[in-house]
C-alpha cells in the first residue's frame, strides 16, 4: 500500500495531460477506422472479429461436427424458403460508346465498375462464342477481346477480326457497342451485323443436326442474331421510332425460345408502350407475365401498380380520402403500390426525386438499388405523364413498412428481404453513388462507444490541461479507491494462503 501512495503522490499533472491526451488520440483512431469500416461494408470491424475469431476460441469447448451438421440443415432450409442474390442482365443497359462514354467526358467519372463490366464480358462470352469456333482465327481473336479490361484494345481486336473476316457479325457487335458515338451510327454498325448475323443464323440451321458442335454453333448464331435484333430495336426505340420499335419488340417476344426468357424483352416492350401511352397493350403484356409462377421484377410490380394508380389518381386527395376512406378502385391501387414497395423499397425514392440518379448499370440486382435505379431512370418520365400518380405513391408508400414491421424475418406478399443486396450493389454502382440500404442500419454499438469514449478522453484532457492541480487531486483520490478492493483481496489471500506460496508466486 505504502508503495502504490508513493508512486501516485510522485505522478505529475503532465503525466495525467499526457495519459489522456493518447488515450482520446487512440480511441478517435479508432472511431474513425470503425465509422470507415461501417460505411464500406455496413457492419462493425470489432463486432465482426469478436464474433468470427474471438467467440470460437473463447468457447472452444463445442462440438464443430455437431455445428457443421446444425449448420448445413439450417443452410438447407433458407435454401428452400429465401431466394438467391442473383444479378441479373440490365434489359435496358445502355451503349457504352454513345452513352456511358459521354459521362465520362463530361465528368471524368467512370459510370461502371469493373466488376459491371466483368459481368459483361463473361455474358458476351457465354452468347458470343462456342467451341466450334476453335481453329478461326477471327473468333478466337474477339474470344480474347471480350475478356479486354482496355477499350482501345478490344476495338483494335474487333477491327483484327474483321480484317480476317468481314461477316464476324459479334466484332461489328463490339464496334456498335464500344466505338460508335451516337446512335445513328450504332443503328448503322447493328444493321450490317444484323445482315451477316442473319446469314450465319440461315446457314448454321441447316447443319445444326449434324453434330454436338454444329448445335452449338447455331445456338451461338441464334444469340447474336436475337442480341443484334434487340439492339436494334433499342436503338430505333432512343431514336423515336415507336411503332418501329414496338413491333420489333413484339416479333422478339414472339421468336425467342422459352429458355431465353431470362433475357426479360418483355420489359423492353412495356417501357415502349408506356412511352406511346399504350395503357391497354401494357395492362395485355402485365397480364402474361405477372403471374405467380414468373420471376418479378421492379418494372412488373411498379408497372402494374402505376396502371391501377392512374384511373383514380386525378381525383385522389388525402384529406377526403382520410374522411369518407378509401374507395374499392383507390384501394386497389394502394395495395398495389404496398406491394411494389414490399418487392423494392428503394424505387420511390428516386420517383420522387429524393434521391439523385445516376447512369444505370449494365447488371441489376432484383429488388436491390441497382435495380431500382436502372427501372427509375427509364420510368420516371412514364410516372410524371399522368396526373396525380406520384401523389398518390407519396401519400402512401410508407405505409408498406407497417405491413412489414420485421422485413429481414418475414415478408407479406413476398420472401423476406434478402441480406445480400448492399454488398452486391456495392460492387455494381460507382463509388460516387451512396447506395441505398434497406432496412437502415443503426449504428453498432462499438462506434457509439468508441464515440463516447474518445469524447470523454478529450474532456478529461481539456480539464487535465486548464485545471492541473485538481484534476490531479482528483485523479489520485480516483486511483486510491480503485486499489482499495485491490488491497482488500490480497490481504485476505495472504490471510487463507500459505506464506511460501504467495512467495514462489511472487518470484515467477
Amino acid at each position: 500500500m505504502l508503495d502504490s501512495t508513493v508512486f501516485l503522490s510522485t505522478l505529475t499533472p503532465k503525466f495525467y495531460v499526457a495519459l489522456t491526451g493518447t488515450s482520446s488520440l487512440i480511441s478517435g483512431l479508432i472511431l474513425i477506422f470503425e465509422w470507415w469500416y461501417f460505411r464500406k461494408y455496413g457492419t462493425s470491424f470489432i463486432e465482426q472479429v469478436s464474433l468470427n475469431h474471438l467467440s470460437p476460441w473463447i468457447g472452444g469447448g463445442e462440438n464443430p461436427a455437431a455445428d457443421n451438421t446444425t449448420a448445413s440443415s439450417n443452410n438447407n432450409n433458407n435454401q428452400q424458403s429465401v431466394p438467391e442474390c442473383k444479378v441479373w442482365r440490365n434489359p435496358l443497359n445502355l451503349f457504352r460508346g454513345s452513352e456511358y462514354q459521354r459521362l465520362t467526358w463530361s465528368t471524368k467519372k467512370e459510370p461502371l465498375t469493373y466488376y459491371d463490366m466483368n459481368l459483361s464480358a463473361q455474358d458476351h462470352q457465354t452468347f458470343f462464342t462456342c467451341e466450334a469456333d476453335a481453329g478461326k482465327p477471327e473468333y478466337e481473336i474477339m474470344q480474347t477481346a471480350w475478356r479486354e479490361r482496355n477499350p482501345e484494345v478490344r476495338i483494335k481486336s474487333a477491327r483484327s477480326a474483321l480484317d480476317l473476316n468481314p461477316e464476324c457479325a459479334s466484332a461489328y457487335i463490339l464496334l456498335a457497342e464500344e466505338e460508335c458515338t451516337s446512335i445513328i451510327e450504332v443503328e448503322k454498325k447493328l444493321k450490317i451485323a444484323l445482315k451477316h448475323a442473319e446469314t450465319n443464323y440461315r446457314r448454321s440451321q441447316v447443319t445444326q443436326h449434324q453434330s454436338s458442335a454444329m448445335e452449338a454453333l447455331h445456338r451461338r448464331d441464334t444469340n447474336v442474331f436475337i442480341y443484334i435484333k434487340r439492339r436494334l430495336a433499342m436503338c430505333a426505340r432512343k431514336l423515336g421510332k415507336m411503332k418501329e420499335a414496338i413491333k420489333m419488340f413484339r416479333d422478339l417476344t414472339k421468336e425467342v425460345p422459352p429458355i431465353m426468357n431470362v433475357l426479360n424483352l418483355h420489359e423492353n416492350l412495356l417501357e415502349a408502350l408506356l412511352e406511346v401511352g399504350a395503357y391497354a397493350d401494357a395492362q395485355a403484356v402485365l397480364a402474361k407475365y405477372d403471374d405467380i409462377a414468373l420471376p418479378k421484377s421492379a418494372t412488373i410490380c411498379y408497372t402494374a401498380a402505376l396502371l391501377k394508380a392512374r384511373t383514380v389518381a386525378d381525383k385522389f386527395s388525402p384529406d377526403i380520402a382520410s374522411k369518407r376512406g378509401l374507395t374499392a378502385a383507390e384501394m386497389a391501387a394502394v395495395e398495389a403500390i404496398h406491394r411494389a414497395v414490399e418487392f423494392n423499397p428503394h424505387v420511390p425514392k428516386y420517383l420522387l426525386e429524393m434521391k439523385p440518379l445516376i447512369l444505370p448499370p449494365e447488371h441489376i440486382l432484383k429488388r436491390g438499388d441497382s435495380e431500382a435505379i436502372a427501372y427509375a431512370f427509364f420510368h420516371l418520365p412514364h410516372w410524371k405523364r399522368v396526373d396525380g400518380v406520384l401523389n398518390l405513391l407519396h401519400c402512401t408508400w410508407e405505409g408498406t413498412f407497417r405491413i412489414i414491421p420485421y422485413p429481414l424475418e418475414k415478408g407479406h406478399l413476398f420472401y423476406p428481404y434478402p441480406t445480400c443486396t448492399e454488398c452486391a450493389d456495392r460492387e455494381l454502382l460507382p463509388s460516387f453513388h451512396e447506395v441505398s440500404v434497406y432496412p437502415k442500419k443503426e449504428l453498432p454499438f462499438f462506434i457509439v462507444f468508441t464515440a463516447g469514449l474518445c469524447s470523454f478522453t478529450a474532456l478529461l484532457a481539456l480539464l487535465t490541461h486548464q485545471y492541473p492541480e485538481p484534476m490531479g487531486a482528483l485523479a489520485k483520490t480516483l486511483l486510491s479507491w480503485w486499489y482499495v478492493p485491490i488491497q482488500y483481496v490480497l490481504e485476505k489471500l495472504e490471510a487463507v494462503l500459505p506464506s511460501n506460496l504467495l512467495h514462489h508466486l511472487s518470484r515467477i
